[in-house]
């Protein structure tokens, strides 16, 4: 069996296709840029093929031959994602029908469950999404999942910021809402089963973990698993979904552009009201997994740097940026540069190691107040901040977010080029090179580069550039340093 899956460099994309190799299926992967899959444990098992839902001509080779398609893709974080997301679905059950796809399976999002309650433009969007999968003419199944507990969620990541962060909280109300969250684990098991389903079950289900708890309970037990004193919770009728949603923001790794969907979404009770997937795809043994038990693993990988995919992996564009802009000519405009080389006493596997452990938990290895103040200060306006960190503390992988950058190019042992994504005039790109010398030992080559947009760019770089000596200069004395430092 063929499958597809769509979403491959997301969240549950990037941890379902292992587990369909797994067991034996021929898994296609579609994604804007094939190099974003570069770098994944399994890519080499797996066909990926470029194409972009948004882009119909580009499906037809996508579903050729296919089985399965997952449509696990949305559009969270644009500002026109109801649109987007409509016209992917659309184009994507439009080109499923003509291949003669027999099944198609979508994650989706819970319904509102009173009469007349109107849904968050998030939930509303899942919603639609879901009506036009169903409409296609090929057998579907819905999966309709509350808050998915995994290591790298972003459900999860808010859940844990927010608890261990803050000892003492005032709240909304909605955080009485009760929620029915499920571990990522049994979704996975879930979509799994999905694409052996018989071809009259045509419908959508809600599926949910045992556990049924408000937001607030979440937290405290949350608090409970991970050996956190109890909270304060202090619920006050002021703080609409707007306003919790900066505040998540400000506390937690997800962005503002994020948070607010998921916010305005647990506005809305989310408990199940059937689980008819157990006549089709059974319960496991020992039943489904526990809130407590699913926050235990979570934390289990988050400590052992064992997470597989997390949210901000699928936050920016699917695609690259272009080619890194050295040639002013080309650029068609003014480029800034800011260049370092340093040699070092350490050969080229020691510098590597430095570099490739850059940001997260290790820093930035010069001036931490002034990165600091950098990453809150693009919070406030709405950037993405220094707090998504890294997804393992010691590999890097290409299309993966480091703090407010992401990783565009990554040579083993030579390259590691960084697109920066906070909220800047213009777009800039930091390279870290390392170069072999004849004497054994290497040299460090750093190189920042910032194409301005407009004036407000120009002015930005004038405003800055006094500060890199001690920024960027540091930055290379102290990696140089410390690969010479690891090699006594």
């Amino acid at each position: 069996m063929r499958c597809l899956v769509t979403g491959a460099t997301g969240y549950i994309g990037g941890r379902l296709a292992p587990r369909l190799l797994a067991e034996g299926y021929e898994v296609r992967c579609l994604a804007r840029k094939a190099g974003r899959l570069r770098d994944v444990p399994w890519a080499a098992r797996a066909e990926v093929v470029e194409g972009d839902l948004r882009r119909p001509e580009t499906l037809p080779a996508a579903f050729e031959g296919v089985d399965v398609a997952y449509y696990l893709v949305h559009s969270l974080g644009q500002a026109d994602f109801e649109v987007a997301d409509r016209e992917a679905a659309t184009h994507f059950a439009e080109a499923a029908a003509r291949s003669g796809v027999r099944r198609i399976v979508y994650l989706g999002g819970p319904e509102p469950k009173q009469d007349g309650e109107v849904p968050s433009p998030h939930l509303r969007s899942r919603a639609e999404v879901a009506r036009i999968l169903l409409a296609s003419g090929v057998p579907t199944v819905v999966l309709r999942a509350a808050v998915i507990i995994g290591s790298g969620s972003a459900s999860f990541e808010m859940l844990r910021y927010l608890t261990e962060r803050l000892p003492g909280m005032v709240t909304p109300r909605w955080v009485r809402n009760r929620i029915q969250p499920i571990a990522v684990r049994d979704v996975l098991r879930y979509l799994v089963a999905g694409a052996t389903l018989p071809p009259e079950v045509d419908r959508a289900f809600d599926i949910a973990g045992p556990d049924v708890l408000t937001f607030e309970q979440m937290m405290q037990r949350y608090a409970r698993v991970a050996g956190l004193r109890r909270r304060v919770i202090l619920r006050v009728r002021p703080l609409t979904p707007s306003l919790s949603s900066y505040w998540v923001g400000l506390v937690t790794p997800v962005p503002n552009k994020i948070a607010r969907p998921l916010v305005e979404s647990l506005v809305h009770e989310a408990v199940a009201r059937e689980h008819d997937i157990a006549r089709f795809i059974p319960d496991p043994p020992g039943g489904l997994t526990g809130f407590d038990e699913a926050v235990a693993l979570a934390l289990a990988k988050v400590r052992d740097a064992e997470v597989e995919t997390r949210w901000s992996t699928a936050s920016g564009p699917d695609a690259p940026a272009e080619p890194l802009p050295s040639d002013p000519k080309w650029s068609g405009g003014t480029v800034y540069t800011d260049v370092r080389e340093r040699d070092v006493a350490a050969p080229t596997s020691a510098l590597w190691r430095v570099i490739e452990g850059v940001g997260g938990e290790h820093g930035w290895y010069s001036f931490p107040l002034a990165w600091s103040l950098r990453g809150w200060l693009d919070r406030l306006i709405g950037g993405v901040g220094l707090r998504r960190g890294r997804r393992d503390p010691h590999r890097l992988q290409v299309g993966e977010a480091l703090d407010f950058w992401r990783v565009e190019e990554i040579v083993p042992g030579e390259l590691l080029r960084l697109r920066a994504e906070m909220r800047l005039p213009g777009r800039a790109w930091l390279e870290m090179r390392v170069e072999p010398t004849t004497d054994g030992r290497s040299r460090y080559v750093q190189r920042a580069v910032f194409l301005p947009r407009g004036l407000a760019g120009h002015a930005y770089w004038g405003s800055v550039a006094p500060f890199h000596a001690i920024v960027f200069g540091g930055m290379a004395r102290n990696i140089a340093r410390g690969a010479e430092h690891a090699t006594g």
